[in-house]
């Protein structure tokens, strides 16, 4: 009835954005997996070998997709897909897993930087044409991958392997102009549209998390509606069960008061079936 699946994922080379990547890699991963085809007659199971039947693939309705965003000036400028050395000097991090229908899987935010509604909302803009575009280059490399065997060619990773472009440490060097990378850098945010409200310092109330929004007043231990009607009733149960109580003791005492102070007291023992009569100046204070 159940097929227990393990995805192990191992790092070849690193340089930036390893999320993204690795969410990629995994929901390929799972698409182009097949599993034996299986029949149930009864009680009884039949797995199939390759040779007897083609593998099936797996049920997946949907690709959730990782697309990040790196934050620099505390917010002020985001950067799509950022690289290994635009990572060391970022000051946040927002990742958002979307799939092609819009619908947001998880959002997690790391870093020391403070986020408001507008940046949320633009880079969940930004990620629904992301995932769309990646989806659509998923399924490409699936169906190129899938004709490609049909031919009995290579396609894919197979094909990698004997070029070294997957599983060398190593690119080709070329050389890198940085004599105007500061005036560069300066027209790029010159021209940037920044956020309506900037935050100069991020709010950190406990080292290792942050805050997004101003946020609203805490209702943790408020009660519901329904609560609330309990405790009502509760506390009206317990005033009148208490004004009973004090009705009571005021008739007890208002009786004793009315005893008269030469009338005997009769005390009896049920167990040993003893009566003893008392008069008046031979009890005790308390038991007056």
């Amino acid at each position: 009835q159940v097929w227990q699946i393990r995805l192990d994922m191992h790092l070849l080379n690193h340089d930036g954005n390893i999320t993204d990547a690795a969410s990629i890699a995994g929901i390929v991963a799972l698409c182009h997996f097949r599993r034996p085809d299986v029949s149930v007659q009864g009680e009884e199971v039949t797995v199939y070998t390759p040779e007897e039947r083609d593998p099936v693939p797996l049920s997946i309705h949907h690709m959730p997709i990782c697309v990040s965003f790196a934050f620099f000036h505390q917010g002020t400028y985001l950067l799509v897909d950022p690289t290994e050395r635009e990572e060391r000097v970022m000051d946040g991090l927002l990742v958002i897993a979307m799939n092609k229908h819009h619908e947001i899987c998880t959002i997690q935010s790391s870093g020391v930087v403070m986020l408001v509604q507008d940046q949320i909302l633009r880079c969940s803009k930004i990620t629904a044409v992301k995932v769309t575009e990646i989806t659509e280059l998923i399924q490409k490399a699936l169906e190129n991958d899938q004709k490609a065997r049909k031919e009995g060619g290579k396609f894919g990773f197979a094909e990698s392997i004997p070029n070294q472009r997957i599983t060398a440490f190593k690119m080709e060097s070329a050389a890198v102009d940085t004599s105007d990378v500061e005036e560069q850098a300066g027209e790029i945010i010159a021209k940037a549209d920044p956020p309506a409200e900037v935050f100069a310092n991020p709010v950190l109330h406990t080292p290792g998390t942050a805050q997004i929004g101003e946020g609203i007043e805490s209702s943790w231990g408020d009660l519901e509606e329904s609560e609330k009607e309990e405790a009502a009733e509760e506390e009206g149960d317990t005033e009148a069960a208490a004004f009973e109580c004090e009705k009571v003791e005021t008739e007890d005492t208002s009786t004793m008061r009315e005893t008269k102070k030469d009338e005997p007291i009769v005390v009896s023992d049920s167990e040993e079936e003893e009566v003893v009569i008392l008069e008046p100046q031979e009890l005790p204070r308390k038991t007056r």
